[in-house]
């Protein structure tokens, strides 16, 4: 173990030290700056609609990826066919990481424009109005919803055991306004891949949250991480159990707010940045919609954002039970007209080469993975490349991960998103202004 931690610690170094320069100083100003533009500080993107919420209340844990003052949730309906009528909602601070019992007061009703329900039609998401308390980042927000009979619009994926995101099915009933774990249970624990409503503790599971934002946020902005599985953190399992964007947050934390971004995690697992059948689903509530279709949503609409970073594509190349392997050009095709629109709204956009697969040397496959990579290093589309196949590669197979950096064949491990946490030069991510 030593040997690995010395292994992953030199290539952290040198991939630092090949591509990081450092974070630039804000330039000194005589008048007081303005105060940073409310921003999001958490994001978890909703996927699909499964079944129908029974009379029970969900207790939903976030964890922020910077802290603020003022704050504001975002629920939605955006799959569901009938009206997500929310009867109850509450928010506030957990006593530790990841339970469910709540801070001594620290638990305040969400309100809707002054109103204490709301009705959310299909399509449509709604904002709360804010709420008077402060976070730090790192720390955990538990969302607590009744909405019985309403469809869940949720994001489920099967996470580090114990890392949020996360929630707790009460036994039933509006309990929304307990701070107390009572109605909480914390067993049995529900796979975090399974869509259920069985109550107990659901690793990876979120209903209709999918924006926790700060109306004063300790950073500039924030840099939303538009993603499939690698990105949600898909197989992230093990020491130090934190997916490469919650690295990336706790590198953010350690710098000064006025050069800092907080991270908003729009990665859903098996998403396609081109618009076409999805590779494992015929139902198409699995993986979201592809990027293009969700792109308003979960990222050009996210309070704050300056800077994208996009990292997808192994979907589309890989293909599957319900879509064939797609051409290099049809990827490069979808990335191109991503970043357009993410530069007509004025934002700067980061490009992240797409990771080995496992697919034969000189096959169909690899070659359009290859040409992809090309495309993404010298086409001028992006700001900026990170070039995380250069990352993980395995320099005795250059068509697979490290062995010692992955989970499987599209998937690092933990050690391996962490190296790629560490490997993002901070400076890439924009200049601050």
């Amino acid at each position: 173990m030593s040997r690995f931690r010395s292994f992953v610690a030199g290539a952290a170094v040198a991939v630092l030290a090949a591509l990081a320069p450092a974070v630039p100083q804000p330039a000194a100003a005589s008048a007081r700056p303005a105060a940073p533009p409310a921003a999001a500080v958490w994001e978890s993107s909703l996927q699909g609609v499964h079944g129908v919420a029974p009379d029970i209340t969900v207790r939903q844990i976030a964890r922020v990826s910077t802290g603020g003052w003022g704050i504001r949730v975002r629920l939605g309906n955006p799959f569901g066919t009938a009206p997500v009528t929310v009867r109850n909602a509450w928010l506030g601070r957990t006593l530790a990481p990841g339970v469910a019992a709540l801070v001594p007061g620290s638990n305040h009703r969400l309100r809707f424009h002054g109103a204490a329900t709301v009705s959310i039609p299909p399509g449509r998401e709604v904002v709360s109005d804010a709420v008077p308390i402060g976070v730090e980042a790192g720390q955990d927000v538990a969302v607590s919803l009744y909405a019985p009979a309403a469809p869940i619009n949720d994001h489920t994926f099967p996470p580090f055991a114990y890392d949020p995101p996360a929630s707790y099915v009460n036994t039933g009933g509006d309990t929304a306004a307990d701070e107390s774990n009572a109605s909480f249970p914390s067993s049995p624990v529900v796979p975090g891949g399974t869509p259920g409503t069985g109550t107990g503790y659901h690793p990876g599971q979120i209903w209709w949250l999918d924006l926790v934002t700060a109306d004063r946020p300790a950073a500039r902005g924030a840099v939303v991480a538009l993603g499939d599985s690698i990105t949600d953190g898909y197989q992230a399992v093990g020491p130090p159990g934190q997916r490469w964007t919650d690295v990336l947050a706790d590198r953010m934390a350690a710098v000064p707010p006025a050069q800092r971004l907080a991270v908003a995690n729009a990665g859903i697992s098996g998403n396609t940045v081109s618009v076409q059948p999805n590779p494992y689903d015929p139902t198409g509530q699995c993986c979201g919609p592809p990027a293009p279709q969700r792109l308003e949503r979960d990222v050009l609409s996210v309070p704050g954002v300056r800077t994208v970073l996009l990292l997808e594509g192994t979907n589309d190349l890989g293909g599957g039970q319900n879509a064939p392997p797609a051409p290099a050009q049809q990827v490069i095709d979808a990335m191109r007209g991503i970043a357009d629109r993410v530069h007509t709204r004025g934002l700067r956009i980061v490009g992240a080469t797409v990771l080995p697969m496992c697919l034969t040397a000189g096959s169909a496959g690899e070659q359009n993975r290859q040409a992809v990579n090309t495309w993404i290093r010298t086409g001028g589309v992006f700001d900026a490349v990170v070039d995380f196949d250069a990352v993980l590669r395995n320099p005795a197979n250059p068509t697979e991960m490290m062995p010692d950096l992955r989970a499987d064949c599209y998937h690092p491990n933990a050690a391996g998103d962490a190296l790629l946490g560490t490997s993002i030069p901070l400076s890439v991510l924009g200049p601050v202004s």
